[in-house]
């Protein structure tokens, strides 16, 4: 037997979820953003490639597709990123509003990366507060095939760690 919910009969329940999970994050504010990176923080773009594409890159920060994020973050999964080799490092993970960055931060935390939250208000804040945006890397000819480029070996190397490492049988590997 299923219980009927109908849409405005009071919160949702992502909006209760969000709350909490909200709650519980040590979220940074876009005017904090460069003082938490130059002290070690890692900033982590998780926006859809159009998004970036629309509205430009976030300076510094690293691209990690949301599909792939746990596993290229997670220090004890050999698919994940080098860089991604501290658990207590502090990660701050920013999608376009703030909102699908929260719960990813706490999907992270579930992975024991304990350090990790996002920024308040996402890219959308982070330009409004900051005025500076770097251009989308990918608009020109040149910028998209440089960043293909990159992309092919940056895979490459995680397929050559990963076979050095021995994974096998996780998802994370094509996403």
């Amino acid at each position: 037997m299923h219980s009927s919910v109908t849409p405005g009969d009071g919160p949702a329940a992502i909006d209760l979820m969000l709350q909490r999970v909200q709650a519980g994050l040590d979220r940074v504010h876009a005017a904090d953003l460069a003082a938490e990176v130059a002290a070690g923080a890692l900033a982590v773009d998780i926006r859809p490639v159009d998004q970036r594409r629309r509205d430009g890159d976030l300076p510094g920060a690293i691209v990690v597709d949301r599909n792939v994020l746990e596993w290229r973050l997670d220090p004890t999964c050999c698919y994940r990123l080098p860089l991604a080799d501290d658990p207590g490092r502090r990660v701050i993970l920013v999608c376009n509003e703030g909102y699908s960055s929260s719960l990813a931060a706490a999907s992270l935390q579930q992975l024991g990366l304990w350090g990790t939250t996002d920024l308040v208000g996402g890219f959308q804040e982070w330009k409004a507060v900051t005025q500076t945006v770097a251009p989308p890397s990918g608009n020109s000819v040149i910028g998209f095939l440089a960043g293909l480029l990159g992309k092919v070996a940056a895979g490459r190397r995680l397929v050559e760690h990963a076979r050095r490492n021995r994974c096998r049988g996780s998802a994370g590997r094509e996403g």
